[in-house]
């Protein structure tokens, strides 16, 4: 993961990965430049419609909460409450407890 944050390019992850997440990137930065080459180069790469529509929701929701966070002034969590978060996903998914 680091090598991917320092460098996508020269980061030792597919080919594939390395298309989608440059694409990502201009879904960030430059979403009014995206053409249909660029989706189309995604399904050369392997992704399927669907994944691409995944990839790009869960990037706009990232870029939606950053910005809702940054302007609402909401605080972080502690790391120790993302510790704990991560655990209970890990055992029972996004589903509060049951009770």
């Amino acid at each position: 993961m680091e090598a991917v944050l320092r460098d996508l390019r020269t980061a030792p992850i597919p080919e594939k990965e390395k298309a989608l997440f440059a694409f990502l990137e201009r879904v960030s930065s430059a979403a009014d430049r995206i053409h249909a080459e660029d989706v189309e180069a995604l399904r050369g790469a392997g992704w399927s419609d669907e994944a691409i529509y995944d990839a790009v929701t869960v990037c706009a929701l990232f870029n939606f909460y950053t910005r809702w966070v940054d302007g609402t002034g909401v605080s972080d969590m502690p790391a120790a409450a993302y510790d704990a978060a991560g655990k209970r996903m890990a055992l029972g998914g996004y589903l509060p407890p049951a009770g």
